[in-house]
């Protein structure tokens, strides 16, 4: 399974300090986010957009208004897996889920909403914390494309929790409009059983 942020912001970065092999890239040139990257570590690779788009797993870190943008690199995502870690606080949506519109986006992927209700401060601090794991929280309307969103979750040393379909569970960790999530921001931890 190969990996690749897209959006090497705060988010990006806290995400590819968690140690797994990915390829990061953004707007910027590779040549731009080089040096953050090497400062993270080997594992951590600026590529250019098409080539990172080559990954099986791809996390959506970029700001929500760009989404659109990254959906436009491929004609078609089939094969793929999106883990939208975007938030749509302060855009108007028509009354849609944020993760609705994402999906939208991205024809053919598989999609997850993940990673997107902790700040990045939050997400960069590690994961186990008085004998538990931090909690992600994951939705998606297709369950088989959770398990390895869970896997690679507890790869990164958090505790997967898997809420349902995108409008139930989702509609808990996703900002629309002014409007958050009630688990938006929400720190909670697994204690190993």
């Amino acid at each position: 399974m190969s990996y690749a942020i897209i959006g090497f912001g705060k988010i990006g970065q806290a995400l590819a300090r968690k140690n797994i092999d990915v390829s990061v890239a953004s707007r910027r040139p590779p040549e731009a986010l080089a040096p953050q990257a090497r400062a993270i570590g080997p594992t951590v690779v600026a590529r250019s957009l098409r080539d990172a788009l080559e990954a099986d797993t791809i996390i959506l870190a970029v700001p929500f208004g760009e989404h659109r943008a990254v959906a436009k690199a491929l004609p078609n995502w089939k094969g793929k897996t999106i883990i939208d870690a975007t938030n749509g606080f302060g855009e108007e949506l028509d009354g849609l889920l944020s993760s609705a519109v994402v999906a939208k986006a991205f024809t053919g992927a598989r999609f997850v909403k993940g990673f997107n209700h902790l700040i990045a401060a939050k997400l960069a601090t590690d994961p186990v914390v008085e004998g538990g794991h931090r909690v992600v929280f994951l939705s998606s309307d297709d369950e088989d494309a959770i398990v390895p969103v869970a896997a690679l979750a507890k790869q990164l040393g958090f505790a997967p929790v898997k809420l349902g379909k995108l409008n139930e569970g989702g509609a808990l960790v996703h900002a629309r409009g002014r409007t958050w999530g009630p688990l938006v921001f929400q720190d909670l931890f697994r204690k190993e059983q």
